[in-house]
């Protein structure tokens, strides 16, 4: 009977623990990404790249040219990047699932590297850019057609 009780007391203060205050200022969307409540996401944060610049860029079929579009979106990073200096990145060059495994890493890090060397350029500090190529083994959409292979053709900016 006493364990009962314990057992009792012991999961009403668990589940009390477990309420949420009206006070709490930040949410954590399980994800690594934090958002502030009802004020969008945390200045200098992953969820702030990808609000304010994009995380990702495209490319063409078997290519590591950068679009226009792709060079808008690095344009949006770099001046990002410019007001978060304490901030960096990692940026990951990734294919579609056609193509043997090492021509796909091959690809995957030639992508990342043009990424990485545009925002150099645009005066992002080498010091502050990684890159890795995970070739085919991380796809961003499932998918055999045209438009999943478009959709993992790219290079994805993470804040480290």
């Amino acid at each position: 009977m006493k364990f009962k009780a314990f057992g009792i007391i012991g999961l009403t203060l668990a589940l009390a623990a477990c309420g949420s205050s009206s006070d709490h200022k930040g949410d954590s969307l399980g994800n690594g990404m934090s958002q502030q409540a009802d004020m969008g996401p945390v200045p200098g944060s992953e969820a702030d790249l990808v609000a304010s610049a994009g995380d990702r860029v495209y490319f063409a079929l078997a290519q590591n040219q950068l679009s226009s579009e792709a060079r808008a979106t690095l344009d949006k990073q770099a001046a990002w990047l410019q007001r978060y200096p304490q901030v960096s990145i990692v940026i990951a060059g990734n294919c579609d699932d056609r193509g043997t495994e090492e021509y796909n890493i091959a690809l995957g890090q030639r992508r990342a590297n043009a990424a990485r060397d545009y925002l150099q350029a645009r005066g992002v500090s080498a010091s502050r850019i990684s890159t890795i190529s995970y070739g085919k083994d991380r796809p961003t959409v499932d998918g055999d057609n045209e438009e999943a292979w478009a959709q993992n053709r790219n290079a994805i900016t993470s804040v480290r």
